[in-house]
This record gives structure tokens, C-alpha cells and sequence, in this order.
């Protein structure tokens, strides 16, 4: 369980922050997302870092076990696999990208979901048990 609140006070708090920077510049998004379709070299840079922080929060953290923690482990391979795609098919994923931004609705969703996400662990992470 201290692995847990360790990863998800990590996890938690940066969660929320991009979450709420999704939020606070919802119509930059767009233009974002263009720019960086034009650089896929900063796709493929990224993917290395998210699936090295998804490797490390799943060889400290691959428990499938009830409970709020799986959630943390569930982050992880999404991190690993996210990671990956962005590695292998960086000039492949912007066409979904874009389209995800443009679509009304989806990005500001997504966010309050990992807003959510986010606020939960740093709840379970920094609270007394």
C-alpha cells in the first residue's frame, strides 16, 4: 500500500495539472495540435518519456489487486502502451489527434476524467489512512 501512495502522489497531482491546463486553454488546443504535426520529432521524444515513467510505475506498481490501487497500475500500462504507440507510429497519429481536439466535446471529457482521476488518487495518496 506505500508503493501505492507513493506512485499515486506522483501521479495524482500531475494528472490534475494537465487536466485543468486542458480546461483553461481549450480553444488553443487546436492550433497545438497542428503545430506539433508539423514536428513529429516531439511525438516521438515524448513517447520515450511516457514509456519510461509507465515502465516505472509498473516495476514498482503491477498489482491487480481490489481496490483504488489498480488504478495506479491501470495508469501505468497506459502509459507503457501510449508511450509505445507514439514511439512506433509517430507521423501515424496525428490524423487521430487532430481529429480527437476538433471534435466537440471529446477533449474537455477526457479531461474532467483525468481531472477526476487525478483529484482521487492525490485524495487516497495524502490522506490519512
Amino acid at each position: 500500500m506505500q508503493t501505492s501512495k507513493i506512485i499515486a502522489a506522483l501521479l495524482g497531482p500531475t494528472l490534475m495539472a494537465g487536466a485543468l491546463s486542458v480546461l483553461l486553454n481549450l480553444s488553443a488546443w487546436p492550433g497545438l495540435v497542428e503545430q506539433v504535426s508539423q514536428n513529429p520529432a516531439i511525438v516521438f521524444l515524448s513517447g520515450f518519456q511516457l514509456f519510461v515513467a509507465g515502465l516505472a510505475i509498473l516495476y514498482y506498481h503491477n498489482r491487480w489487486t481490489a481496490g483504488w490501487p489498480v488504478l495506479v497500475t491501470v495508469f501505468g500500462w497506459i502509459a507503457v502502451l501510449g508511450g509505445l504507440l507514439r514511439i512506433l507510429f509517430p507521423l501515424q497519429l496525428f490524423k487521430y489527434g487532430l481529429g480527437a481536439v476538433q471534435t466537440p466535446g471529446v477533449l474537455p471529457a477526457v479531461a474532467v476524467v483525468l481531472l477526476a482521476a487525478g483529484a482521487f488518487l492525490s485524495y487516497k495518496a495524502y490522506s490519512r489512512e
